[in-house]
């Protein structure tokens, strides 16, 4: 016999893991290059849900700084840290004091021959991500992109893992702006009100069933 009151319970379980997801997206709405996560939930014999990674561009939001750098357009920025290699569309790019260029966390920003260094901030990033001095190339931006959204992971700290192959991208570069966050408030409100509706109803269905259970033990105490 099925419990009816465990697949209640894995209802219950999905909505409040995406009222998770749908705090994670509204605590970063300013975040710049954030993609906003849709929590997905498959009702098989076993609960299954993962977060899905929206791609959409977010808005352009022009900040006349010579190392912020937007992307538009299917594609990543590579950053690396303690070994490990991230995907990011946040391009908050700076110098280190020994002339790496890294992220707004700190993590180097990758280029064709690994970590980028350079000797100035005062450099043009062209559309296809060549990064110049003068009429010097000194490096060209990592522009990478996998084939489906479901194969990135979000890792924390506005960086995804990729379980799939990567393949060079070409998205446009622009220089002096920042990619917004692609996250939709009016979007997560509709969810946020749709997700609390369903866990409240869930909760009220597994108190009804409860009450049911109990009038029905006591019931057989009387007739026994």
């Amino acid at each position: 016999m099925v419990d009816p009151i465990s697949g209640m319970v894995r209802y219950l379980s999905a909505d409040v893991q995406a009222l998770d997801t749908l705090g994670q997206n509204v605590a970063n709405l300013t975040t710049p290059g954030f993609r906003a996560l849709q929590h997905v939930a498959n009702f098989g014999d076993s609960l299954m849900s993962s977060d899905k990674v929206d791609t959409r561009d977010g808005a352009l939001l022009h900040t006349g700084r010579s190392l912020d750098v937007a992307l538009q357009g299917p594609g990543f920025f590579q950053v690396s840290a303690n070994g490990e290699t991230f995907l990011t569309r946040d391009g908050q790019f700076k110098l280190t004091s020994d002339g790496q260029l890294v992220d707004a966390m700190g993590r180097a920003v990758m280029g064709s021959g690994g970590p980028i260094s350079l000797d100035t901030d005062a450099v043009t990033i062209g559309e296809d991500g060549a990064i110049r001095n003068g009429e010097d190339v000194l490096d060209n931006l990592v522009l990478v992109d996998v084939a489906d959204a479901s194969q990135l992971r979000s890792m924390g700290g506005n960086v995804y893992a990729a379980s799939g192959d990567l393949s060079a991208a070409e998205p446009h570069v622009h220089q002096g702006a920042l990619e917004g966050s692609n996250v939709d408030p009016g979007h997560e409100m509709v969810r946020l009100m749709e997700v609390m509706r369903h866990a409240s109803s869930v909760q009220h269905a597994i108190s009804t069933y409860h009450s049911a259970l109990s009038s029905g033990i006591d019931q057989l105490g009387k007739d026994s």
